[in-house]
């Protein structure tokens, strides 16, 4: 099978090209480099591909209207399958977007509504915040390292990937299974980013302080009072916090 993977070079695209490879399926990593850009459709071309994974996410100068960014890269996606017979998309969301609707999760709730109005049968997956999110949102403040207080079930963004390939394999092999719809997939248990931030300073030697503060607004409220935590149907992964700290400082993550 040749999967497409856009953002094919990020948090969870790196490990979803790895997983896909492993597999033994013919991998095509749609990326700037290789002249495609997502954004405007330019060199965009499907030809020979069964299944899309979109674990795309906009680059620093593209945040500004993340809504915006989603709906133009799942309409193009959207559209270069059509032309090119793709059998399948699947698309990586986050839990909550919907009721959060704000911020990146409204962006997120606008790829959604994309996707399931478009004309390529799809998968939506819908995953907690990577463990690799504490790094991303902490700010360094003098002796302290601040964090947005956040209530999550944070996984590892390889078992993600691996989900995603799974269900592009299952979606592709029988039209009748399971793999269809909405699917939701979340960590082994509910932890702090704070908390989680703390670890990663302590696995580094860093002896500063964190301290969480609430984002304001609609955004800041669904962060806190568990709108992103998984429901009861959610697939829930093994792996530790603490295993993918060690495997991660080993240089061996997943």
């Amino acid at each position: 099978m040749k999967i497409a993977i856009a953002g094919g070079t990020g948090v969870v695209g790196r490990h979803v090209e790895r997983v896909a490879r492993e597999a033994g399926h013919e991998t095509l990593v749609l990326t700037r480099s290789q002249g495609v850009d997502l954004v405007s459709g330019e060199g965009l071309n499907l030809a020979g591909v069964d299944v899309v994974i979109d674990a795309s996410g906009p680059s620093k100068g593209e945040r500004g209207n993340v809504v915006e960014f989603f709906e133009r890269v799942s309409t193009n996606l959207l559209k270069a399958e059509v032309d090119a017979g793709v059998r399948h998309h699947v698309a990586l969301s986050i839990i909550g977007a919907a009721q959060v609707n704000a911020g990146y999760y409204a962006g997120k709730r606008a790829q959604e509504d994309v996707v399931t109005a478009g004309a390529i049968a799809w998968t939506i997956l819908r995953a907690t915040q990577f463990f690799e999110f504490a790094d991303q949102v902490s700010m360094p403040f003098g002796p302290w390292v601040v964090t947005p207080k956040v209530r999550s079930q944070p996984i590892a963004a390889a078992s993600v990937a691996a989900e995603l390939v799974r269900l592009a394999e299952a979606a592709t092999q029988d039209s009748s299974n399971d793999a269809h719809g909405v699917h939701e997939i979340a960590g082994p248990e509910e932890r702090q980013i704070a908390h989680l931030m703390r670890e990663l300073l302590a696995a580094r030697g860093d002896k500063r302080r964190v301290l969480d503060l609430p984002l304001p607004g609609r955004f800041g409220k669904g962060l806190r009072d568990g709108t992103i935590l998984p429901s009861s149907s959610a697939k829930l992964d093994d792996v530790t916090f603490e295993e993918w700290l060690a495997g991660a400082h080993d240089g061996l993550s997943k």
